[in-house]
């Protein structure tokens, strides 16, 4: 595969970056990912900042390629994520659920570069005004927090293109090769991956989890709690409730009480597959086995080779 934008801008040999998924994405998946050439992730928003500090020694000592920190605007303790992240010289940072005007420039004035995700083309044209190096694009399709608009990727990429001059990244509902030459052919720059590689041996989720997301099929998540936060969930017992309480006018305050604390944790990290916040996105359905995430990223590249040369032998020429 030649080098293109975001290959160039990552350091990186392969342009498939592994999204930084809360409870999912340790050191171990991200420097496995990064190993295979892709750009691993070390989601840092359900870390305490000594435990991201130990996920990225870890990662360091587990592999020799870039990879990066993803890091939620909303975080309580952002400023010790970024201390850390500067003292161990992590190279790119991810940057989701917030402003990017408010860390960006510093971030930058310490050599990192910077990549902003969002769910809209107002927000990645505001990404680019802040000075951000790349924006990821995340589609309906996704899973886990989500846009409020609820635009698929195959809408929202040549939208955000049209307009973008720098390299956008195409996020929700990419899980194949074919996936990410339709993404490419729309104009993205690289694609990024969260639901198939939650699904990999070396994901931090609970096997009971990896085992429910090979078991989802079609038509088995959904977008809901949009009054508190966009989340696109496995529909299990607490997803029924959560349905029940819409069916009953449940007020915010309402809603918020059902959800409490650690749904996520409960779910993802800790397997309880009743009770627990289940996030994925749609693609869950074509996902049918767990593997190494070396395999994930090999066959990914295979499939998109075969399918780029269908596209040259003339099998899609219709004009």
């Amino acid at each position: 595969m030649e080098r293109n934008r975001i290959t160039e801008l990552l350091g990186i040999k392969y342009p498939i970056i592994q999204a930084g998924m809360i409870w999912c994405s340790g050191w171990e998946l991200a420097a496995a990912v990064s190993n295979a050439g892709g750009l691993g992730i070390i989601g840092s928003g359900s870390m305490y900042p000594e435990v991201l500090d130990e996920h990225i020694t870890k990662c360091k000592a587990a592999t020799d390629k870039p990879f990066a920190v993803n890091l939620p605007m909303i975080y309580p303790a952002i400023d010790q994520h970024i201390e850390t992240i500067i003292k161990h010289g992590v190279k790119v940072v991810f940057t989701s659920a917030g402003n990017p005007k408010t860390w960006t420039k510093h971030l930058k004035d310490h050599g990192i570069t910077v990549v902003h995700v969002v769910s809209s083309l107002k927000f990645a044209l505001k990404s680019e005004e802040a000075g951000v190096d790349a924006v990821v694009a995340e589609g309906f399709e996704a899973g886990g927090h989500n846009g409020i608009d609820e635009t698929t990727t195959l809408a929202l990429i040549p939208t955000v293109r049209k307009q973008l001059k720098i390299p956008l990244i195409a996020a929700g509902g990419i899980a194949t090769g074919r996936g990410m030459l339709a993404a490419m052919i729309l104009g993205a720059d690289g694609v990024q991956i969260g639901s198939r590689f939650v699904a990999s041996e070396e994901s931090s989720a609970h096997i009971n989890f990896k085992k429910q997301v090979v078991e989802t099929g079609d038509g088995g998540t959904k977008l809901t709690l949009k009054e508190l936060t966009p989340v696109r969930l496995i529909k299990n017992e607490f997803f029924n409730r959560v349905e029940e309480a819409y069916q009953k006018d449940a007020s915010i305050e309402e809603l918020k009480e059902l959800l409490g604390r650690g749904r996520a944790k409960k779910g993802m990290f800790e397997g309880d597959l009743e009770e627990g916040e289940l996030e994925i996105g749609q693609v869950a359905s074509i996902i049918d086995e767990i593997k190494p995430a070396a395999q994930i990223i090999e066959e990914i590249l295979a499939e998109y080779k075969n399918a780029l040369a269908e596209t040259a032998d003339g099998k899609f020429n219709f004009a």
